[in-house]
């Protein structure tokens, strides 16, 4: 009897423990969501660039003569007014020449003059002959001479004259040659470079050299930025921009996009193309060359539903998945919009959010994704409104969350933090 109860304890105390191990032991624990709240507010879309600031206009100042600088009557950020003197090359040689000129002409000249006095000549002992002819004083040969020797001389008059007249034009070329030995410069600015110093010897024969470089108008500059081909097509001209640089860090400056350059930049087979963002300049803080961070406002949207887009990316585990989950499709969604004026746009591309409802059970809910900062990204769906709960990742045993990077102060009822890298 003893032996039969020892039995019976053994085995129910073998029943309760496979029935511990059965209904507890392979038991997984229950998955924890981290959810963030949607939230109302605006967002903007941007473009970012990196760029160079440079003068809208600057003006090459050369010399179209060669010669040795002379003396120089303008430096570095010098202000130079139109017409002004900025430099000057030795005239002796360009002197000499137009001297010559001057000589060549009046020798040209009394070569004229004396063909003018000999087609004269040449004509009276032509009437001469013609009327001793007629008293068949003479015969028809001399007359025929001098009919030859005055038309000779009116030939001779057009040579002269036409020498007379290269002369001219030598002299004209020598006194030009002089005047370009005085360099000036041809508008308003401030010189930004200077490329030779005084006694150095400048040659003009296959390039005209740089002597100078002139910014015309340094309070009004622009940054060429160079945007890759997947980003330039929500950029048009009358865009909002603004950027930073790093001799004034956290100091955005802002300007507008006033070209779109249609030229393809391709180096290594990357595609840009360059944006010019035109801003003032007033006390000529910015100088030329320096490096530019560059935002560019593609859209703004204010009070609209948004998300973290760790929301988007976030996708339940695959045993979840297998699970008849319920799922909701936001109603009054189609392919295409309508606007305010009768026209029809595209519809925004269609995501999936996850969230909880009251039974701690999954729900998918598609929703249209509009613009996005980096951050946030613009929801809409007739199934989602403010306040909602939406998953962004999964919390492991010890409290640590995964797959949810969050913005700065998403949720916790702390205003985000500016993005100095924006520069907004």
């Amino acid at each position: 009897m003893r032996r039969a109860a020892i039995i019976i304890g053994v085995l129910v105390l073998g029943l309760a423990i496979a029935g511990y191990v059965f209904f507890n032991g392979e038991r997984k624990p229950p998955v924890r969501y981290r959810t963030v709240p949607v939230e109302r507010g605006t967002i903007i879309s941007l473009v970012t660039a990196t760029g160079t600031i440079n003068p809208i206009t600057t003006v090459q100042v050369g010399s179209q003569v060669s010669g040795m600088i002379e003396s120089l009557h303008a430096d570095f950020n010098s202000k130079v007014r139109a017409n002004q003197v900025v430099a000057r090359i030795d005239p002796f040689p360009y002197q000499a020449r137009r001297d010559q000129a001057i000589a060549s002409l009046a020798n040209a000249k009394a070569a004229f003059d004396k063909a003018r006095i000999d087609l004269a000549q040449r004509r009276r002992e032509l009437e001469r002959a013609k009327s001793l002819i007629d008293q068949q004083f003479i015969s028809q040969n001399e007359v025929d001479v001098a009919l030859t020797a005055s038309e000779g001389a009116v030939a001779q008059l057009k040579v002269t004259e036409a020498a007379v007249k290269q002369a001219e034009a030598m002299l004209q070329a020598a006194e030009l040659d002089l005047k370009y030995t005085v360099i000036r410069s041809p508008v308003d600015g401030v010189v930004i470079s200077r490329l030779v110093e005084v006694g150095q010897r400048i040659a003009a024969s296959f390039a005209i050299p740089t002597l100078f470089l002139i910014a015309e108008d340094v309070m009004k500059m622009q940054v060429d930025t160079n945007v890759s081909e997947a980003d330039i097509g929500g950029i048009s001209e009358g865009k909002a921009a603004s950027f930073t640089v790093d001799a004034y860090p956290g100091e955005p400056f802002h300007g507008r996009v006033r070209q779109v350059r249609n030229a393809p930049i391709n180096i290594q087979n990357v595609v840009t193309y360059d944006v010019v963002v035109e801003f003032d300049n007033p006390e000529f803080r910015l100088k030329p060359g320096m490096t530019a961070n560059v935002a560019i406002v593609v859209a703004k949207k204010e009070n609209v539903l948004k998300v973290p887009n760790s929301a988007l990316r976030f996708t339940p585990p695959r045993s979840v998945r297998e699970e008849k989950a319920p799922v909701r499709s936001a109603k009054g969604e189609s392919g295409s919009r309508v606007s305010g004026d009768g026209a029809s746009t595209p519809a925004l591309r269609q995501v999936t959010l996850w969230k909880q409802d009251g039974h701690d059970e999954l729900e998918q809910i598609p929703v249209e994704m509009g613009i996005s900062d980096g951050y946030y990204a613009e929801v809409r769906s007739a199934s989602l409104s403010e306040g909602d709960q939406v998953i962004v990742g999964i919390e492991s045993p010890r409290g640590d969350p995964k797959g949810g990077d969050l913005p700065p102060g998403f949720g916790s009822g702390q205003p985000r933090a500016p993005r100095r890298d924006r520069g907004l």
